[in-house]
């Protein structure tokens, strides 16, 4: 990229400083959230017991200040790839695919995100990006309206697709064009609090979905969660309701562990927040705040014994409010089977690690040691350092317990024929990176740095 360019890590940073910004002001119990997880890692960087090195991934302050995730909703393929275009220029891939209709979500997705280390070490910005399965709504008396809205949306302003396009065809943007380039898209994200739609039809959307009403019913994918993330999730969700915030009963995800694995979310509630309808004043409730914790990131192995061990739960019982209890209980019993130290999961080959010299080591016997000795060995020695890898991305059913605790959708699976990935990545344009080779190639990369 020509210096004339700012790099795509600053254009992600400015971007996901702006979506902050903005949603602190249209939904104010998040900025009370992030203040509190602001406090939260203060706190437990300063008391950290944590194991050395090994934890260092997870304890970097620059990052977790910046940390975020969204999540948007897409009417149409359309969106989708104008979308993927623009998120290119900010430095984010697609990578994995989500299928929610196992959970009633009519919706499949993917992430955008950085995928290298650097990128990462920069600003792990994500946004994760769901577009609506209108197959699953063909056979219904309402399927033209769904089509006719999903079809007519604009949801980039003019500028912002013109800026897409000179970013493309010069291979960058300029500090100044980057900086319109972020105001414009940001736009696309905001809540405008009108319908496009009359208020007869977005009742019909709603008693057929809330959250295809979320997305039909509105002319822009607002943006309809932020998230930081903390260090203690236990913690910030027991100080929720002193600073005012009503949090969700059940953290998704793994159980509290002393070595954390892949993502645990929870979230407040969503708020009715007012939205016209052409004449009529209406109350829409969609967009709410979460917090997530993040862990190491599991490979095959690993992310097979987590599915395992996760549905001997839920086949006794789904996570409600009403059983939090139970269900917090029998997912800490079914997880003792799941090791809990970094050299267990390191041994068994069930996360990812890097690999550094250990500080004792002097530079000039690294070569000797790296040709000497099998990789096994120098841990064994403490000659080198494992550092987890931080998983990156997201979990189906955390996503979707989210959603419906949120939008008061039925926990039963919709009428579907299987995933229909191929569909997306038809509509998408091409395959999304498969996060467990990128896990792999970090964890390879750490490796070779370490035997040159």
């Amino acid at each position: 990229m020509s210096s004339q360019f700012v790099s795509s890590d600053t254009l992600r940073t400015w971007f996901a400083a702006t979506l902050s910004d903005m949603y602190r002001i249209e939904v104010p119990p998040y900025g009370a959230l992030l203040d509190l997880v602001q406090r939260v890692n203060a706190s437990e960087l300063a008391t950290d017991q944590s194991n050395g090195e090994t934890s260092e991934g997870f304890n970097q302050m620059h990052r977790l200040s910046v940390e975020r995730h969204g999540a948007i909703r897409l009417a149409s393929y359309d969106e989708l790839r104008l979308l993927s275009r623009a998120f290119a220029l900010l430095g984010m891939k697609s990578v994995g695919y989500y299928d929610l209709t196992v959970a009633n979500i009519p919706f499949h997705s993917t992430a955008f995100r950085p995928i290298t280390a650097e990128a990462l070490a920069a600003n792990p910005f994500r946004l994760f990006t769901s577009v609506l399965r209108t197959d699953l709504f063909q056979d219904n008396p309402l399927s033209a309206e769904i089509a006719a809205v999903c079809t007519q949306r604009t949801i980039c302003t003019t500028q912002a697709v013109s800026l897409i396009e000179q970013g493309e065809q010069a291979g960058g943007l300029t500090a100044e064009q980057g900086e319109l380039f972020v105001a414009e898209l940001a736009k696309t994200f905001a809540w405008r609090g009108e319908g496009c739609v009359s208020f007869e039809l977005y009742k019909k959307f709603q008693e057929l979905n809330p959250l295809l009403a979320d997305v039909v019913s509105f002319p822009n994918p607002h943006l309809n969660h932020l998230t930081p993330r903390t260090l203690a999730i236990e913690v910030v969700q027991d100080q929720m309701l002193g600073v005012g915030i009503t949090p969700k009963a059940i953290i998704e995800g793994p159980p509290m562990r002393q070595c954390p694995i892949l993502l645990r979310q929870t979230s407040f509630k969503a708020l009715a927040e007012p939205a016209l309808f052409e004449t009529i004043e209406a109350q829409h409730t969609a967009r709410f705040g979460e917090i997530e914790q993040r862990g190491v990131a599991l490979t095959p192995k690993g992310r097979a014994l987590y599915d395992q061990l996760l549905q001997k739960v839920r086949s006794q019982v789904l996570p409600t409010e009403e059983n939090a209890s139970r269900y917090k209980a029998l997912l800490h019993e079914s997880f003792q089977a799941f090791p809990d130290t970094w050299h267990e999961l390191h041994t068994q080959k069930l996360a990812y690690f890097t690999y550094s010299w250990a500080d004792t080591v002097p530079a000039a016997d690294r070569n000797i040691f790296s040709k000497n000795y099998l990789l096994d060995e120098l841990l064994a020695q403490n000659l080198v350092t494992l550092s987890p890898i931080i998983y990156e991305d997201f979990l189906p059913v955390s996503a979707a317990g989210i959603f419906q605790s949120n939008a008061k959708v039925s926990a039963e699976a919709l009428t579907a024929e299987g995933s229909s990935q191929k569909e997306f990545e038809a509509g998408l344009g091409h395959t999304p990176f498969d996060p467990f080779v990128l896990y792999a190639q970090l964890q390879e990369d750490s490796l070779e740095a370490l035997r040159s």
